[in-house]
């Protein structure tokens, strides 16, 4: 048994620790680091239920009984859950480890209200984020609940959902463990959930929805919520749908919650001032992107006091499916309801009602759904149907978080579906419009075609400064390649390696030098295909040793104070040069190949004779280091001054990382909520570091780019061009509006030109 411990605070932990506390503990740790507002907490860990296991002697027989069901018998499955959760909820507590949780929950206070979240290792990955695999309870207060609340989550890791769930996405239920959160209890007088990001789309609007009370009557879809969008480059809130909220969640006594009236006066008001959305989407701004990815986040509000009480990835933006196929013509049919358009595509089926869980059964391929609202244990029937609608809920509801992530087109808040449909009723369901109609509606397999003649393509905008585009998983290859960039102006190579779950170390250690030279070789193979003729500029590895903690190999990782200033970049590559040399031999068999697109970029290069240390290794590993382009990303302040001395040491090119640049000028760290506004891209210093750093590489004829976020930010780029930058390189989403930023900027410059002369 490791020695890992039972019980860990939020303020001891980090992303990096989900295999510890569970996706839910990991980000409340994460976001308590930040400086987000998270209510106190202590999580028992996944090694403190796998020690209950044990010591309890249920492991085995557990195991044992779960390997010879099969899931799809629905009466096997409910009956081996019964079994396998009442085995887990009325074992004996071992001692050591129900001291330790009683010992935590008096260091938060006798008296503290909590609720006790389940968090489950293989909750809320990026692909595995099904919403209420385990169980919730909320106003919980003293030794004796509590105690019996951890165990009851314990025991929800093998629900008859979850273990179905588990099954049918391989994951071994040996593997998959949990840990419980033990969090102060957040009376909310409002709450709700929102998007950082569109959640189907993608599109920068922060999606908002607030109910009065606890924000369980959101999520369980108990009650159609007000919706707030605020547009996020127009710094502005676009749009308010204000609903009836008949009922609230609220804390019943000492134990548990209660669905209790809205008062008559409120059900009808909003829930959120100006003021109270504008703060929330800031703090939604701030998780997207010290994640760096889109966020859903759940919170809470007393008094003007706002709490973030959870974010995790969303997995369902831009998902490709054969049932979101579109209607020929909206007005074929008679629109019988309507409602939030939740998941988007169109698809027909026979309306099956379905009151609880037991009406499920009922349901046979190729159904319409329709319930008051959906829960976790009717997901296996929601994967089965073509289409469902529900009378309450959001985007944020059940129905809606699973329905994007199975594909299937929803529509929730009808207020009237399960009244006004009936059994047997063939309907057309629109999850994109959320409209609802009468039968069968002819469909067109392609979205948007037009029954006019046909389409009118635009002529491509030419620029002189290039427009290039970030890449960093081979998987985004054709849709970068797609908006018609003129090359990749940075290919980051963790996600690859990150991918492979083992650290460069290990291969290095186990004599497997030559899988991870096929792996990474194949996932570069695949942009450069697809970039044919066009520039495609690799990024040598740029991990923090942190990034590496939890792979096969990252015990050997060193653990840094502050690893973004730590051993990463050319400083780590220079000094583990085996690790170097495995990605060397990767270009030089790619060179050979006939890939002569390709160009090599060294990150976090601070002297040139780092730069010419790596020049000569790669000169003695084989590389035509005369011909191949070798260039450097500039994102410390120190190489932007130099950057004279580097165009003597003969780079090819040079890229700003702003992110990184912006944060060692100003010594700013972006994620630390304390100073967070203190991050200025535009800077007067750092505009002049990357204006001289132009200034000089344009004179020696040298190529300047930009990969950093702000070569995504037109009024920026604007600025780029007019001091004369060679290329800017942009996220996908972002390269037609740069594409037109440049072109626009350069017209400008002409026109300014021309008219000086006359």
């Amino acid at each position: 048994m490791d020695k890992s411990p039972n019980i860990l605070w939020l303020t001891e932990i980090r992303n990096t620790d989900i295999p510890s506390v569970g996706g839910k503990g990991a980000s409340l740790g994460e976001m308590t680091h930040v400086g987000l507002p998270v209510p106190q907490a202590f999580v028992v860990t996944a090694q403190a239920f796998r020690r209950f296991l044990q010591l309890t002697k249920m492991e085995e027989p557990i195991f044992s009984i779960l390997e010879k069901l099969d899931v799809d018998d629905n009466d096997a499955l409910n009956a081996t859950s019964d079994k396998v959760k009442a085995m887990v909820s009325t074992a004996k507590m071992p001692a050591k480890i129900k001291n330790e949780i009683l010992d935590s929950y008096k260091k938060m206070g006798n008296e503290t209200v909590v609720a006790v979240r389940s968090s489950a290792t293989a909750e809320d990955l990026p692909d595995a984020s099904f919403a209420g695999q385990q169980d919730t309870y909320l106003n919980i207060l003293g030794e004796k609940d509590l105690l019996e609340a951890v165990q009851n989550c314990w025991a929800s890791l093998y629900t008859a959902r979850a273990i179905y769930y588990r099954s049918k996405n391989g994951f071994d239920d040996r593997s998959v463990n949990i840990a419980v959160v033990v969090q102060q209890l957040v009376f909310s007088e409002k709450a709700g959930v929102m998007f950082s990001s569109h959640p189907v789309s993608g599109a920068k609007t922060v999606m908002i929805e607030a109910s009065w009370g606890l924000g369980e009557a959101i999520v369980s879809g108990t009650v159609s919520p007000d919706n707030y969008v605020y547009d996020r480059k127009g710094r502005k809130i676009v749009q308010k749908t204000i609903a009836t909220k008949s009922v609230e969640i609220i804390p019943d006594g000492k134990k548990g919650t209660k669905v209790s009236e809205v008062p008559k006066d409120r059900q009808d008001a909003q829930v959120l001032s100006e003021k109270d959305i504008l703060r929330l989407a800031e703090f939604a701004i701030k998780s997207e992107e010290h994640y760096k990815s889109a966020q859903d986040m759940e919170w809470g509000m007393v008094g003007d006091t706002i709490y973030i009480l959870q974010s995790r990835p969303i997995t369902t933006i831009q998902k490709n499916n054969s049932k979101t196929k579109a209607p020929a013509s909206a007005a074929s049919g008679t629109i019988i309801l309507q409602g939030y358009g939740a998941s988007p595509g169109v698809a027909s089926g026979k309306v099956i009602i379905v009151n609880d869980v037991k009406d499920t059964s009922r349901v046979q391929e190729g159904d319409v759904m329709v319930a008051t609202m959906t829960n976790p244990d009717m997901v296996p029937a929601m994967k089965k149907v073509v289409g469902i609608i529900t009378d309450e809920g959001g985007m944020t509801c059940h129905a809606a978080i699973v329905s994007r992530e199975l594909g299937t087109p929803a529509v929730v808040g009808t207020k009237q579906a399960t009244s006004l449909l009936k059994e047997g009723q063939i309907v057309t369901i629109d999850g994109e419009k959320g409209l609802i109609y009468d039968g069968k509606l002819a469909v067109t397999e392609e979205c948007g075609a037009s029954p006019k003649g046909p389409a009118i393509v635009a002529s491509p905008i030419i620029t002189a400064t290039s427009v290039k585009v970030n890449v960093s998983m081979p998987e985004a290859a054709a849709r970068a390649a797609a908006t018609g960039a003129d090359g990749v102006g940075l290919l980051r190579i963790e996600h690859l390696i990150i991918g492979m779950n083992k650290t460069p170390s290990w291969y290095i250690k186990h004599n497997k030098q030559e899988q991870f030279i096929t792996e990474l070789m194949d996932g570069i193979r695949t942009v450069l295909d697809a970039f044919r003729g066009k520039s495609v500029w690799v990024r040598t590895l740029d991990s923090p040793t942190d990034e590496f903690l939890n792979m096969e190999g990252g015990e050997d990782e060193p653990h840094e104070h502050n690893p973004m200033l730590g051993f990463r970049g050319i400083r780590r590559d220079l000094r583990q040069k085996e690790q170097l040399r495995m990605q060397a031999e990767c270009f030089r068999r790619l060179w050979e190949a006939g890939y002569h697109n390709l160009g090599i970029m060294f990150p976090l290069v601070q002297h040139p004779r780092e730069f010419l240390s790596a020049k000569e290794a790669f000169r003695g590993w084989g590389i035509d280091v005369e011909n191949m382009d070798l260039g450097i990303m500039v994102e410390i302040p120190a190489s932007a001054i130099i950057i004279d001395e580097f165009i003597k040491a003969g780079i090819d090119f040079c890229s700003f990382g702003t992110n990184d640049l912006v944060q060692y000028t100003l010594a700013v760290d972006r994620n630390n909520g304390l100073i967070g506004e203190m991050y200025e891209p535009e800077h007067p210093a750092v505009m002049r570091l990357i204006a001289n750093c132009v200034a000089q590489c344009r004179e020696a004829g040298v190529e300047c780019s930009i990969c950093g976020q702000a070569g995504s930010d037109p009024k920026f780029v604007k600025w780029l061009v007019n001091q004369g930058i060679s290329s800017v390189s942009a996220n996908i989403d972002a390269i037609q509006k740069i594409r037109e930023t440049v072109a626009k900027t350069e017209k400008q410059i002409l026109l300014n030109a021309a008219l000086k002369k006359n």
